[in-house]
């Protein structure tokens, strides 16, 4: 038995948690709740203002501002799974349970799935958009909303939980003490007794989440292009390929990131703690504190309604003073 009390014959399993996010900083650790809770700011108000938009404006209720609607939502759950029980751990509150864990774990990596989801339906939509005009709404609503929403059920079904009862069945004697400002799954395992198994586990279910939408991605984004390039011309073609480089933006942000926290989690890697929970802190907050503003900024419908909607804010004073 060593001095974390960790004994292979031992049946003892620790139920309750100390998260010790960026454990390098010690000494002004509270002063990183500041810029973590500026960021956490800036995403609920600027993802709940394009989500307000988008319910306000009918003219944006369509498959494409749908989707826009639910990836800014599915960015306010996971975010919201995690910080404010970061921030609350860099002031000491940093225990958590088993069962929290799990909850922690599941809501986490739902939200990925979800989001992985969304964007692989925004690249079907856009080639739909392109390659079926006519029968666009009929096809999107009645085919490929439904189809996908019952396929992310089973993909949560089949990843997801397959994760989550393997980290409740572990026993973990090797530590309580989490090296991450979240339930990190990987970190987690690794505090198990059967550590190797529950970590192929966990890494089998990262590759899956991350990477198995990306051919179908990248293929319906190809096509689009070819469609565009070959049939449209002038507005027509700016307005298509200024609306697919806006979703191959968020593509590229969400997925690169991801590829590089997969790397880092690898068993064996030698990277550090606080660099870890760095890259996982870019990765969960970066794409969902910018999402809003290259949505906001490069959409036309979304752009044009948030300055008619500030503008009759802008104006209401003046009006009331009149009367």
């Amino acid at each position: 038995m060593d001095h974390l009390g960790y004994n292979k014959t031992s049946s003892f399993s620790h139920m309750e948690f100390i998260l010790l996010g960026f454990p390098g900083v010690t000494k002004y650790r509270p002063l990183l709740a500041l810029p973590f809770s500026f960021i956490y700011a800036v995403i609920l108000s600027g993802n709940s203002v394009v989500m307000l938009v988008i319910v306000l404006e009918k003219s944006l209720h369509t498959p494409m501002y749908t989707l826009i609607f639910s990836l800014l939502a599915t960015n306010v759950v996971y975010t919201t799974a995690i910080t404010p029980k970061m921030l609350l751990g860099l002031f000491g509150l940093n225990q958590i349970t088993l069962a929290g864990c799990l909850v922690q774990i599941f809501t986490v990596y739902s939200s990925i799935m979800a989001e992985s989801t969304i964007v692989l339906l925004m690249a079907i939509d856009r080639y739909l958009a392109v390659h079926q005009p006519l029968h666009y709404q009929e096809i999107v609503v009645k085919h490929v909303i439904v189809h996908s929403a019952v396929n992310g059920v089973i993909r949560y079904s089949f990843v997801v939980l397959p994760l989550v009862i393997t980290a409740a069945r572990l026993c973990y004697c090797r530590s309580n003490i989490i090296p991450h400002f979240h339930c990190e799954s990987m970190m987690l395992f690794s505090l198990g007794c059967e550590e190797s198994r529950a970590q192929i586990v966990g890494l089998v279910v990262r590759t899956l989440m991350m990477f198995c939408d990306i051919p179908i991605i990248l293929i319906s984004y190809l096509k689009v292009l070819q469609t565009v390039l070959r049939i449209a011309v002038g507005m027509a073609r700016n307005k298509a390929l200024h609306t697919c480089s806006t979703h191959l933006v968020v593509v590229v942000l969400i997925y690169s990131s991801g590829f590089l926290i997969s790397v880092l989690y690898l068993p064996g890697n030698s990277t550090s703690y606080d660099l870890q929970n760095i890259f996982s802190a870019i990765y969960f907050l970066f794409s969902a504190m910018v999402n809003p503003f290259i949505y906001g900024l490069r959409m036309e419908g979304i752009k044009s309604n948030i300055r008619k909607y500030w503008g009759k804010k802008k104006d209401l004073p003046v009006k009331q003073i009149r009367s």
